[in-house]
């Protein structure tokens, strides 16, 4: 039953390795890829021109040094590589947090300038002319998203696909409400000044609503994060007390393998969790 076992084992091995040795390259190349494009496309979203290129280049030697670092002090191959994994994926979730962020900011300024909008719209100016007074002052990201509207109306565009291309930009409810009414007016008329004050105050109660969600499920989200910091806590509390029997988890393949179910599970519980706190408004 040993020999049968251990021979389970290493054909398992030999094929994973095979696997790796045909599919890892062509892995490397398709996320490289991805990183790029999508690197390009959100920073121009936040108006950062910046190479892809050389954002890849920053982040691979960023991992070596993670690898290295991590290798040194741990003396565990393993760890090391995951570290390293992990960095290799933080910037793409990082600029996804970065844009979520970056809209919930846009949808809670969006209201001010909806009753600016509006009280300009009620002393006889245009929508046009009042956005191009009211936009400057307005805050960031806010005026660079409308500022980009002007912009791309000066150089041809016209009004209603400038409107579109906001919100292709910026895909909320808010933005969504705010750009039918504006082509709704152009195209029919009406008292825009009072839809945009109904906007306005749908949009602050609706954001309102989202802060008290927030509130109330803020302990499901706490105990989602200190669910997953608790074992390696743990683990580098056990490190200190017992070394010795510790080792076995850090600089073997059989504790590599514990280490990763572990980790697999950890995430599985974290996304969980969240996913049951995310309650849509």
């Amino acid at each position: 039953m040993i020999f049968i076992f251990l021979a389970s084992v290493l054909v398992a091995g030999v094929a994973a390795a095979w696997l790796m040795q045909r599919w890892l390259p062509h892995g490397f190349v398709q996320y490289r890829d991805a990183f790029t494009r999508t690197a390009q496309n959100r920073l121009g979203e936040f108006f950062l021109f910046l190479d892809p290129a050389s954002l890849w280049q920053a982040n691979l030697l960023v991992c070596a040094a993670v690898f290295i670092v991590i290798t040194v002090l741990s003396a565990s191959p393993g760890l090391a590589l995951a570290a390293a994994a992990v960095m290799l994926a933080a910037p793409r979730w990082a600029l996804v947090y970065l844009r979520k962020r970056r809209q919930t900011r846009f949808d809670e300024q969006l209201p001010d300038l909806l009753l600016a909008l509006s009280g300009a719209l009620r002393a006889g100016s245009g929508v046009q002319a009042a956005l191009r007074h009211i936009v400057p002052q307005a805050p960031v990201p806010l005026s660079q998203e409308f500022g980009l509207v002007l912009r791309e109306q000066r150089m041809g565009v016209s009004f209603e696909q400038a409107l579109s291309n906001l919100y292709a930009r910026m895909p909320s409810e808010g933005a969504g409400l705010v750009v039918s009414s504006l082509k709704i007016a152009l195209h029919n008329g009406g008292n825009l000044a009072e839809t945009l004050e109904r906007i306005a105050a749908t949009l602050r109660s609706r954001i309102q609503l989202h802060a008290r969600v927030g509130a109330l499920t803020s302990q499901g989200r706490l105990q989602a994060w200190i669910m997953a910091c608790l074992p390696l806590a743990l683990a580098l509390v056990l490190d200190r007390l017992d070394p010795q029997t510790m080792a076995l988890l850090w600089h073997t393949p059989a504790g590599w393998a514990v280490l990763a179910i572990v980790g697999v599970l950890e995430l599985v519980g974290v996304l969980l969790i969240r996913r049951i706190v995310d309650i849509q408004v």
